[in-house]
C-alpha cells in the first residue's frame, strides 16, 4: 500500500452476515448506509437491510482506506461488479449460522471470482463461539479448491476483531504487489 493513497475494500457475504456492522465498528466518519424494511425474511429474520450499499472510511497512517459492503441479497447482485470496481481486496463474512454456509461461501467466491483472483481477500466467520471449531472446516474447503486465504473467527461487533482482518487484507494486498 502506497503512502498517501486512497484504497477501497470490499465487504462482501449473505444478507445478515455483519457487513454494515463491521464498517460501523472501524469507520472513522459515521457509515453511510441504505438500509430498508427486510422483504425478504426468508433469507434472514432481522428488520432491515441493505439495499445499494454501505460506506465508511478509515484512515491508517497517512491512507484513506474506503470501505464498501455490498447488499448480500441475491436481488441486488447487478451491484456487486459495479461496488467490486477499483477494489483492492475483499472480506468475505460467512455467518456460520446460515442453513447452508459453506454453499453461501461457494456463491461469492463466484461471483468475485475475479476480485478474489487479482486481489487478496481474507474470510470471516461470523456468529461461532470463537472456539476455533469452525476453522477446521472451512480450511478444509478452501484445501479442497486449492485456495489458502487468511480464515478467522471474528466478532464484527468487536473493533479489533475487524480491523485484524482489515490489516490482513493490505499486508497480503502488499505482498501480491
Amino acid at each position: 500500500m502506497s503512502k498517501g493513497t486512497l484504497h477501497k475494500v470490499l465487504f462482501i457475504g449473505p444478507m445478515g452476515a455483519g457487513k454494515t456492522t463491521a464498517i460501523a465498528c472501524i469507520s472513522d466518519t459515521p457509515p453511510i448506509t441504505t438500509e430498508a424494511a427486510n422483504s425478504d425474511a426468508a433469507q434472514s429474520v432481522k428488520a432491515t437491510t441493505t439495499v445499494a450499499m454501505d460506506y465508511g472510511t478509515i484512515e491508517l497512517d497517512t491512507d484513506i482506506v474506503h470501505l464498501y459492503g455490498i447488499p448480500g441479497q441475491p436481488r441486488f447482485r447487478f451491484m456487486w461488479p459495479i461496488l467490486a470496481r477499483g477494489a483492492l481486496g475483499c472480506i468475505v463474512l460467512i455467518d456460520e449460522t446460515r442453513e447452508d454456509p459453506l454453499q453461501d461461501l461457494d456463491d461469492y467466491l463466484q461471483a468475485f471470482a475475479e476480485l478474489i483472483r487479482q486481489q487478496a481477500f481474507v474470510v470471516g466467520i461470523v456468529k461461532t463461539d470463537k472456539s476455533g471449531a469452525a476453522l477446521e472446516k472451512y480450511a478444509n474447503y478452501f484445501a479442497s479448491v486449492g485456495m489458502f486465504p487468511p480464515i478467522f473467527e471474528a466478532d464484527v461487533r468487536e473493533k479489533a476483531d475487524v480491523l485484524m482482518m482489515l490489516e490482513i487484507l493490505l499486508i497480503n494486498q502488499e505482498i501480491k504487489e
